[in-house]
């Protein structure tokens, strides 16, 4: 598999496994299927496992602890993030200090290769307890991933990139900056039910401040929730933001099936060809799914005339 510069962590495959999927996030799946999906996916050629606490609770981080029993190959890199929020400011190394001990027992392992706040960092004042304010970040969380960094815990640190743009982007100018930063890269430029701010969301903005910046990009959401897909694999209101993505990619699917092959398989190499994403996360279920965007992978770019066909066809991006 092609291997890509991702900022300072250096070399990485240009897929990254996601947790999200393999535990039922996108969709139905069993234990024994996430497991057999994630060694499939690291004998295929991914180094880098994307997990977080909340993909099921857990669950995701213990799948990757199951497959692997702390042997993971020395070329595989694994993720994993903290879901922080706004507490105050004294008790906010704790709360990341802890949620990483969680995660590293379940992956049965001492150390991982990045850590990232997967809370949206927000204008002070704005979005809810969820939410980081962007003054409590600099004085506090910023410092404390530093220290976990300094402690050998976790090789670098990173931030998740969807909420509010503005934030990410001063974020991103700061000296201080994240190794890397998690962005929406999809021929939408959506990030669907997830946006909860007023401010448009322009990724690709974002996507070549942080290639100014030297951060590296973990593009993500390249089937846009499944909006890119042939089908839905799970009931959405049509009301529902994911959905509405997906009357607006249906000329998308026409284009797909032109050309012989699943939506999805197209959509993930689109995202590949996007200028400055350094690795793509999938949001595969089971080794079939895994399997079409290996094959996406292993196929050439996007030439220019069929990206800006695809782009004409969805030209109302959000």
């Amino acid at each position: 598999m092609q291997q890509r510069t991702l900022g300072s962590i250096g070399r990485v495959s240009s897929l990254a496994l996601g947790g999200g999927g393999i535990v039922s996030v996108w969709g139905e799946t069993s234990r024994a299927e996430a497991v057999a999906t994630t060694r499939e996916a690291v004998e295929s050629g991914i180094t880098l496992l994307d997990l977080a606490p909340s993909y099921g609770n857990g669950e995701a981080e213990s799948v990757v602890g199951e497959a692997f029993e702390g042997n993971l190959p020395s070329d595989v890199r694994v993720t994993t993030k903290c879901q922080l929020g706004a507490p105050p400011e004294a008790e906010v190394y704790d709360r990341i200090s802890q949620s990483l001990t969680s995660s590293l027992n379940r992956l049965q392992l001492e150390r991982i290769d990045l850590f990232i706040l997967h809370s949206n960092i927000v204008p002070d004042g704005a979005g809810s307890q969820r939410d980081t304010p962007l003054t409590l970040f600099r004085e506090a969380v910023r410092p404390a991933f530093a220290r976990i960094v300094q402690e050998g815990r976790a090789a670098a640190w990173g931030i998740t990139g969807i909420g509010w743009p503005s934030s990410v982007r001063r974020v991103l100018a700061d000296k201080d900056r994240p190794a890397i930063v998690q962005c929406i890269a999809n021929l939408l430029d959506s990030c669907g039910g997830l946006q909860r701010f007023d401010e448009p969301l322009t990724p690709r903005e974002t996507i070549a401040l942080a290639q100014q910046r030297g951060v590296g990009v973990m593009g993500i959401r390249a089937a846009q929730a499944g909006a890119l897909t042939d089908a839905f694999d799970r009931d959405l209101p049509d009301s529902h933001p994911d959905m509405v993505d997906f009357r607006r990619a249906a000329p998308f699917r026409v284009i797909a099936a032109e050309l012989g092959v699943s939506a999805a398989h197209l959509a993930h190499r689109y995202a590949l060809s996007i200028e400055g994403v350094d690795t793509l996360v999938l949001g595969v279920k089971n080794r079939e799914e895994l399997r079409d965007c290996l094959s996406a992978a292993s196929t050439e770019s996007l030439d220019q005339v069929l990206c800006e066909r695809i782009d004409s066809a969805v030209s109302n991006r959000l």
